[in-house]
């Protein structure tokens, strides 16, 4: 089983603390008036026993404790959250990419999403994980516990880079899996056509679920800095390659990127998705600092 201490570091630990209360605003900002908890305030969640004093509701009583101490106590629960939230993390071949910077996206998307939930679970949160590439790798439903934290850390852990990508087709599997309204955070490169990739998404918003976009980038995709002839592989299909002249092709790659990247930020914006686009040179912790102070506004 995995520790905190392999995917997080401590100082990433002590910055995502300082970051409750900013998340904590903002959960009851995703919530509010759109996922009310069945339970009136006494969940599933056990959380303790404290005595019994005067005014307690007596179908609260713990009869079993009762019964070996001859007193009265009462159970308590943890709230049931309003809010379930599932990361869904690209595992497909082209985060495998490792640029000039020298972090693999996957990397650095391990530990995005391994902060998030580390973040959202301290703020007892339910929080589940779904990994792909072409098709579903890994489902962990959505969960409170903290050995559940270890478990969702486990599957990152060992989480490496698959085939191709077929990120509409599983976005559009998602809403017969997620039974509730919640929050859906998509973590990917987003190397996907991107009108089939919209209205995917489109079809979660419809069914009432919250959905944020962290697109990760490497800087070399954003710059293309690259000046001699070079071999460019394709990470999602084996022995597929090409041999080319980089200045030949930079201004056509950089008018390509430039009319996909405006695709999906025009399309997330007509479905009111917030899109977090950030790049692997710099702090995940940082990132996510910045996101939540803005969304506070």
């Amino acid at each position: 089983m995995a520790r905190i201490s392999d995917i997080l570091h401590a100082e990433d630990i002590t910055s995502l603390q300082q970051l409750q209360l900013f998340a904590r605003t903002v959960v009851e900002g995703f919530t509010t008036g759109h996922h009310t908890s069945p339970h009136k305030g006494f969940s599933v969640e056990f959380r303790q026993h404290r005595p019994y004093v005067q005014g307690d509701e007596i179908r609260h009583l713990d009869w079993k404790v009762f019964g070996r101490s001859d007193r009265f106590y009462v159970r308590e629960y943890d709230e049931e959250t309003n809010l379930r939230a599932t990361i869904v993390l690209d595992v497909s071949g082209s985060m495998a990419y490792r640029g000039t910077a020298g972090v693999e996206k996957l990397d650095y998307a391990r530990k995005l999403a391994a902060s998030l939930a580390y973040l959202l679970m301290s703020q007892q949160d339910a929080v589940g994980l779904i990994t792909f590439d072409t098709k579903l790798r890994e489902f962990i439903p959505n969960r409170t516990r903290i050995t559940h934290l270890h478990q969702l850390l486990d599957a990152l852990v060992k989480s490496q880079p698959g085939g191709e990508t077929s990120l509409a087709g599983v976005i559009e599997s998602l809403g017969s899996r997620l039974k509730r309204r919640g929050l859906v955070i998509l973590v990917s490169d987003f190397f996907d056509d991107a009108p089939a990739l919209l209205r995917a998404i489109g079809v979660l918003r419809r069914q009432g679920q919250e959905v944020i976009v962290i697109q990760l980038w490497d800087r070399d995709e954003l710059e293309f800095p690259f000046s001699r002839w070079a071999r460019f592989e394709n990470l999602e299909l084996a022995d597929d390659h090409l041999l080319l002249d980089p200045a030949a092709i930079r201004q056509r790659y950089l008018e390509v990127l430039g009319t996909f990247r405006s695709q999906i930020q025009d399309g997330l914006r007509r479905h009111q998705v917030d899109l977090l686009e950030l790049t692997t040179d710099e702090s995940h912790t940082q990132a996510l600092r910045r996101y939540l102070t803005l969304r506070m506004r």
